[in-house]
Parts: C-alpha cells; structure tokens; sequence
C-alpha cells in the first residue's frame, strides 16, 4: 500500500487462512523526496503527463518488487509460497464524479519482476456501478474489527481521513472525513523542512485561528451527506492557500490544521454514528499524541484508543485489507459495500495479472 500522505510503501505477508489476519512479516520502504515531487506532480495537469505517470509508474512497480525482497527474507519465505500481491497502486487522481479514479503502479510489470500473481485496480469496478471507488477498507473492518455488541468506529487518519461505521444490528457505513496528514504535512515541510510534526509538537506550540477554521469548514464537502470521498483533488496546498490572508504565524496555521483534521473527524462520527462506545485510530496519524489527545477531548463521550490493542497493527492495517481485497478478487467474491460506496449493487473488484 502506498497511499495519499506519499510517504513510502507498506508491505505486508498476512495469512488469510484464519478468520483474523495472521501478520508475518511487514517491511517499509519510504519514497524519496524525488519521486514524491514527481507524484505530487501527476496531481495536477501538465505537459507530457501521460508519459511521466508512465515512467513512474514503471519505477513504483520495480519499488513495490523490491519490498517485496526484504518482506520475504523475513518470513524465510519464497515467493512460491505467496498466493499473490494485492497492490493498490498509487492514486494520482481520483475523479468518481467524472466516472474515475487513476492509480499507477504497472501491476503487469509487478507481477513479471515478482513471479506472482498480482491484483490490482480495486476502485474502477465500483465506479463503473456507480459508486465512488472509495473508500474501500470498511468491508475489511466489518470482516475483522466488528463486534455483536459494541458500537466501534475505526478512524484511518493518512493523506486523508476516513471513518468506518460498525453499530451492533446495523449494517456497516463509511466514508472519507476530509484531509488527514496532507495539508498538516505540507505545511510542515513548507516551513520547518521537515516531512511531518512529529507528536504534533509545532501545532501544539501555536494557537487556533478561528477565522481561518471557519473558512475552511466552509468548504461544501463537509455538509455532503455519504457516501462521499476525497483526495488531494480537492484538499491540497493551493486550497489551503486560497484560505490564508497571509500574515498568519506559520505555527498558528499548524494549530489549525490539526484542528480542522480533529474537527471534521469529531463532526463526522457525532453527526454520523451517533452513541459509538469505542473509537480506534489507525494510519499515520494514529502517532500523533497532540491529534490523539484532542480527538479525545472532541469526542468525551467515547473510548478513544489504536487498532493495535484489537491485534491488528495500526501501521499496516490498509496493507492487510488491500491482501483481503486480493483474496476476495481470486475466490471470486463481492468486496465492496454498496452503503458505504454508493454502488448499485455489490462488485467482485481488482484486475488479475496472473503468474500461476
């Protein structure tokens, strides 16, 4: 899995055999600061663009095969032993209103260097039936995280946020909240030099501007009823500047980024999943302390805690769901939720580069 924050690749071996995912072996291997610009690039329009995402498609696949190296040393495993690959590929647009969503990543290519059966383009099935492609992980929640009796609301915080919904005797919903990491993480880099705010100190060391918050919870997405989804379509540094005045104090503006992401995140389950008993928080913002201490105050009525204390690894939990998501495609199953994406009806999703 390579998601929206454009930080690395996470691999993962898990055995599917039980009903709860067995995690083996997990490796990460972090994009440089090249290809990340690259990608940020492919997000926008510009000349040459079809040959660009091309090439670099062509280098994430060859970067994909070379987690998968390490990962098998690891388990002391051979790539024999592995059914096959679920790769999401890397999202550099995702337009469902338009009728797509673009994720690069040469599975063919992928499949060739590797010598096993890849999966891939897990979101065009469902928008081809009228869904939004996104998001996809609740239909793993709802296979490994649900409880008969208690209300659970699992929070993925990455590039963007989004939220699965699992209430006892209701089926489950989801969708994407609104920015996660994306804009704290650019803003970050923009004037500290660095790729995040590690524990959320800098945004802890300002102030919330409620001006600039309210501006930005204008934004029309947040009053859109789900099923809904975003990226860095929308959410992105030219959005976040078309907010400024531009005599803010830089560590102010991470203050309130921190506090858009908490908010939007708070609104969404209290306006959403009313009477959640338990909320747990996976991806990288699950790190955050200063994010996680003020989800808690937002949220006083819940149980705020990681997915690591249900045995599932926070950090990997979107690799493991994408393995599932293969699984799913090669026994020839529906892994969509119509509820959450918005889909006429349940899709056998991902395209099969077969090796065996």
């Amino acid at each position: 899995m390579s998601g929206t924050s454009l930080d690395g690749i996470d691999a993962v071996l898990v055995d599917l055999i039980q009903p709860k995912p067995l995690q083996i072996a997990q490796y990460y291997l972090p994009f440089d600061d090249t290809l990340k610009n690259n990608l940020l690039a492919l997000h926008m329009p510009a000349h040459n663009e079809l040959h660009q995402a091309q090439i670099i498609g062509n280098q994430l696949a060859r970067m994909y095969a070379a987690a998968v190296v390490p990962l098998l040393v690891q388990a002391k495993s051979s790539n024999t032993e592995v059914r096959a690959i679920g790769c999401h590929g890397q999202t550099i647009r995702h337009r469902p209103e338009h009728g797509y969503s673009l994720q690069i990543g040469n599975a063919a290519l992928l499949a060739e260097l590797t010598g096993v059966t890849v999966v891939s383009d897990f979101r065009s099935r469902d928008i081809a039936a009228g869904g939004q492609g996104a998001p996809l992980v609740p239909a793993f929640h709802d296979h490994v995280l649900r409880h008969p009796d208690i209300h659970r609301v699992i929070v993925n915080i990455g590039g963007i946020s989004n939220l699965t919904d699992m209430a006892p005797d209701k089926p489950t919903t989801g969708f994407d909240c609104g920015p996660g990491n994306l804009l704290m993480d650019a803003w970050c880099m923009q004037h500290q030099g660095k790729p995040y705010d590690n524990d959320g100190a800098w945004a802890a060391s300002g102030k919330v501007l409620p001006a600039l918050l309210e501006r930005m919870l204008t934004e029309s997405y947040f009053d859109l009823p789900p099923p809904k989804s975003s990226g860095r379509d929308l959410f992105n540094v030219t959005w976040l500047h078309n907010k400024l005045q531009g005599d803010e104090a830089a560590a102010n503006v991470q203050a309130t980024l921190m506090e858009l992401t908490c908010r939007s995140i708070a609104l969404a389950i209290q306006k959403h999943c009313h009477g959640a008993d338990e909320i747990y928080l996976c991806g990288g913002g699950a790190h955050n302390q200063t994010l996680r201490n003020r989800l808690a105050e937002l949220l006083p009525g819940s149980n705020v805690a990681t997915t690591n204390i249900l045995g599932v690894d926070g950090d990997y939990l979107e690799a493991i769901a994408f393995a599932w998501l293969a699984q799913q495609a090669l026994h020839g199953k529906p892994a969509n939720l119509p509820q959450v994406t918005g889909a006429k009806h349940p899709c056998i999703l991902g395209a099969v580069y077969r090796n065996h």
